[in-house]
Parts: structure tokens; C-alpha cells; sequence
């Protein structure tokens, strides 16, 4: 059960127990008036029938020579004085044979208004009931009239015992009781389902905080509670991925470091070897001079290429990799990067295929950045093939941009590699003829510059079959 429910059936509960301390007290209220008011009807009308018992008996045996006989009317008076009521005699068709009452010249009544056999409905003044009795003839056991009797409220309602103070004492510190009880249990309740699971989720936050990503947060009941409980340990699963993720960048660092410096050392070591022989005169003529600085050239751009691969790691942790984009037109621009591209991949048995026709369009661009796209692009594809394929770079317009195609016929990648190719420091499965095992940064930062020159970065790859990468850069 969801917390707000448990709470609104309990205040309900504590507006019932309110509701029956009011109600009580509006009982006792209601007794009391019930009591100046109207008292058990059959109660009283029968106390009253007892006190005018004797002259409704007389009524009874001299109905018939009341009117005429003034001894008898005055014996009758001297019973209403007695009794302090006044009564009217009344046949059956409303003709008034005897009247005590303080009216004498009252000679018919209506018998639809004036009789009233209840307590409700005989008041008729605040003090005074008028209380009517049907008349049986003693003889034939006929009714023969009705005898109306009028006396204070004081003769008719007798008084009644009001709850005493004690009883009201118990009723009310009973129900006190019971709130305190509910009190109680609320309290209790609150302290079990809120404070308790609260203190345990600061167990489990000071366990986060020490770094005990395994211990997690449960609770069993799914209320408001139960889905905190759910947030927290979905939050300390994903801080335990991003700590995974922290943990292997720093070693992907570590072994960045490492491989670069392997790589540099190669280079450096050919480099300064073939220094050495130059200097003392291996070299019988020119062409074989010219052959070790070829050689010395090609290491220099290895250490070259792997010193700015390193540097624009920095810059992009950094958040500073710095592209200036200028307008420009297109073609001079790309010629002037495709071409020596083209020469150096065709040095090494790969067939270049350059595009035969680049559009002459306003971008805007950095030269030097998209240098490093498609140097990174081709020389990417170069450590995927193998002498003999091809490398295919084509430039065209397409839905209002400059695509930008480089196709290779290698092996192409993986497929469970694919979606980790844009990674930083991610190198894949490596084939066996690849020419180096690269630093895992090229994609990323080709990746991040595209995407400052506001354009987009894909691919497509058939393992076998080759990879193509598409850069699409907006037009001016």
C-alpha cells in the first residue's frame, strides 16, 4: 500500500473518532431536549390517563345526565379543581356537554383540531398540553364522546435524570484514549516505513561513498518509498558503470602511453640508426643516401603523426582541440590534401583512386583540421589493406552538403566491433597484416571534428568486404 493511502485511511479513521465525540456529545444535547420536549409519548399519556382515571369514570357513568344535572356538574367541577385540569365533555358530533375550562361560553368544538391523543401534538401553549381521552359508556361500552383535559406542562411531564458528570467523565477520556492509541500506532507506523528505511539508505549512500558499489538497497514494499529505494540502486549501478568506465579509461590511458612511446622509440631508434651509418660512410654513392633518407623520412612522420595524434588527445580531454572555420571554396582546398595523400598511399601497393571531379562550393572549414579527417581517414584504411587493394576517395554534393567518401577493399571491421568505433582509445581486433597498432584516437578525433564543423560522421562495413566512411560538411 502507497504511503499517502495508508495516511488518508488513517486520518480517516481519526476523523471517525472525532466525528463520534461530537456525535456523543450532540446525543446527550439531544437527550436533554428530548426530555423538556417530547418525553416517550405512551409513557406520559398513560401517567395522565392515571390521574384523570376517576373523573374519565364518572364521565363514564353519567354521560348521559351530565348536561341536565347541575349536582352532577358540580361534582365534576370539584374533581377538575382538585386535580387543578380543567376538562370539556364533547359528544361525538362536537356539542360541548360539561366546560371547566377558563372559556365557559366554548358551547361545540371541532373535533379535527381540538382532539389530540399524542404528547406532540396536544401543546398547545408553552406551558400547557391539551390532552384528549375517548368517553365509553358504562353500560353499552359505546363511545359516547371524548374528554378533552388541559393542565401544565409540570402535571405532564414529570422530570427526568440528566447523565451524570461521571458517566460523561468516562465517555470522553475513553475516546481520549483510543486517539492516543491511534497516536500511538501512528507513530510507530511512521518510525517503521519511513524513519528505518531512511537510515538505511544513508548506510547504503556512506557504502557508495567508500567506494562498496556491491551492496544494494532493497526494500520490500513498493510505496513511495519502495520507488526511492528502486532510484537509488538503479543511481549505484550507474555509478558503478561510470566507475568501470573511469577505471578502464585510465588504463586505456596508461596503455596509450606505453604504446606510444613503444611506437616513438621504433621510429627514433631507425631514425638516428641510419643517422649513424650516413655519418660514417656506409653509403658508397648518392642513391644509396638517398635511400636512407627515404627511410628516415617515413619514421619521421611516423613520430610526427603520433606526436599530433597524442597532442590533440590532450587538447580534446581538454575540451580545447581549436578549429578556426573560415570561408573557403572547396576544391583548391581538398586538391592540395588529397594529393600528396594519393602519392604516399600508392608507395605502398595500394591502389589510390582519386576523385574525378571535386565541386566547387563555399564551406566553411578548417584546412588543417579536415587535413587530419582524411589523413587519419586513409591512413586508417591503409592498416586494413593489404597491396593489391584499393583505396577510392570521392567528393559530391548531396542533400545540400559536401559528402565526402572514403571507401577501402580490405577486411572491413567486425560487427561486434562497430558500435565501439568512434570510442576514444578503442583499436578493435587488429588483422594480421596490419601495418601498426595505432593509438585507438584517430576515429574519435575525426569524430570530434566533423562534428565542430557542424557536419556528421558514418560508416558502413562488410567484414571482408571493406569499410566506407561518409563526412557530409555543410554548405555556406
Amino acid at each position: 500500500m502507497y504511503l499517502t493511502d495508508w495516511i488518508r485511511k488513517w486520518f480517516k479513521v481519526v476523523l471517525i473518532c472525532l466525528l463520534l465525540i461530537i456525535g456523543c456529545g450532540a446525543g446527550l444535547l439531544w437527550d436533554n431536549y428530548k426530555s423538556e420536549s417530547q418525553d416517550n409519548s405512551r409513557y406520559v399519556i398513560n401517567q395522565v390517563r392515571l390521574q384523570v382515571n376517576d373523573m374519565m369514570l364518572y364521565l363514564e357513568q353519567n354521560n348521559q345526565n351530565i348536561y341536565d344535572d347541575s349536582k352532577l356538574q358540580d361534582t365534576l367541577q370539584a374533581m377538575s379543581q382538585d386535580h387543578q385540569v380543567s376538562v370539556i365533555f364533547a359528544l361525538l358530533d362536537g356539542s360541548v356537554m360539561f366546560n371547566s375550562s377558563p372559556n365557559p361560553t366554548i358551547q361545540h368544538i371541532d373535533l379535527k383540531t381540538s382532539l389530540h391523543y399524542d404528547l406532540y401534538h396536544a401543546r398547545v401553549e408553552k406551558d400547557t398540553y391539551s390532552i384528549a381521552f375517548p368517553v365509553v359508556d358504562e353500560a353499552t361500552q359505546v363511545q359516547v364522546g371524548n374528554a378533552i383535559f388541559a393542565m401544565s406542562a409540570s402535571r405532564v411531564i414529570p422530570e427526568k435524570s440528566y447523565a451524570t458528570p461521571l458517566f460523561l467523565f468516562t465517555m470522553i477520556t475513553s475516546l481520549l484514549l483510543l486517539l492516543s492509541l491511534l497516536m500511538f500506532l501512528l507513530k510507530n507506523k511512521v518510525k517503521r516505513d519511513i524513519i528505518q528505511p531512511i537510515h538505511h539508505l544513508k548506510d547504503y549512500s556512506e557504502a557508495i561513498l567508500k567506494g562498496n558499489y556491491e551492496q544494494r538497497a532493497t526494500y520490500e514494499i513498493m510505496d513511495e518509498i519502495g520507488e526511492v529505494y528502486a532510484v537509488f540502486d538503479q543511481m549505484r549501478l550507474e555509478i558503478m558503470h561510470l566507475n568501470l568506465r573511469r577505471d578502464e579509461q585510465e588504463k586505456a590511458q596508461k596503455e596509450l602511453i606505453t604504446n606510444i612511446s613503444h611506437e616513438i622509440k621504433t621510429p627514433l631508434t631507425t631514425l638516428k640508426a641510419y643517422i649513424e651509418a650516413i655519418r660514417e660512410g656506409v653509403c658508397p654513392d648518392m642513391a644509396s643516401v638517398m635511400e636512407y633518407v627515404e627511410v628516415m623520412h617515413n619514421n619521421a612522420d611516423t613520430m610526427t603523426r603520433l606526436t599530433e595524434d597524442l597532442l590533440l588527445h590532450a587538447l580534446q580531454e581538454l575540451g580545447q582541440i581549436s578549429v578556426m572555420l573560415t570561408e573557403q571554396y572547396s576544391r583548391d582546398m581538398l586538391l592540395r590534401i588529397i594529393q600528396p595523400m594519393g602519392h604516399y598511399v600508392r608507395t605502398t601497393g595500394v591502389i589510390f583512386i582519386a576523385p574525378p571531379d571535386i565541386p566547387n562550393v563555399l564551406i566553411r572549414a578548417d584546412a588543417n583540421r579536415l587535413e587530419q579527417v582524411l589523413s587519419n581517414l586513409i591512413a586508417n584504411a591503409l592498416k586494413h589493406t593489404s597491396a593489391g587493394d584499393s583505396i577510392t576517395v570521392n567528393i559530391e554534393l548531396s542533400l545540400g552538403q559536401l559528402k565526402i567518401t572514403i571507401a577501402d577493399t580490405g577486411k572491413g571491421i567486425l560487427l561486434q566491433d562497430m558500435p565501439f568505433v568512434f570510442d576514444r582509445y578503442f583499436k578493435g581486433k587488429l588483422n594480421a597484416n596490419s601495418r601498426n597498432e595505432g593509438t585507438g584516437l584517430g576515429l574519435s578525433i575525426c569524430k570530434h571534428i566533423v562534428e565542430a564543423h557542424q557536419g556528421t560522421i558514418s560508416f558502413k562495413s562488410v567484414h571482408g568486404q571493406g569499410t566506407v566512411f561518409h563526412c557530409w560538411i555543410p554548405l555556406c
